[in-house]
């Protein structure tokens, strides 16, 4: 057995401990799990996601969708019901 010793800021560590608890697991047990996982997998055993529970990848296609609609790229003209409803229609 070896010894793994990390930082971490105490509000996620007291956010997580207190989940772990909810499901029956220790933080050294949880950790054994995750790392075990990710030699099987030879991977991150999940998908990562941001704190608006994204992909990266997602908040990347948001960001740049938005950063165009700011410069008038890639944007419909403004339709009313009637045009908007023929649009989708044609689709």
């Amino acid at each position: 057995m070896t010894t793994i010793q990390i930082r971490i800021d105490e509000k996620t560590k007291k956010s997580a401990k207190k989940i772990l608890e909810e499901i029956g697991l220790d933080m050294s047990t949880a950790i054994k799990v995750f790392l075990k996982q990710v030699s099987i997998r030879k991977g991150m055993p999940f998908q990562t996601l941001t704190e608006n529970g994204l992909t990266e990848k997602e908040e990347d296609e948001i960001l740049k969708a938005s950063e165009e609609a700011r410069k008038g790229i890639n944007v419909s003209p403004a339709m009313d019901a009637k045009d908007a409803l023929e649009y989708l229609r044609k689709l």
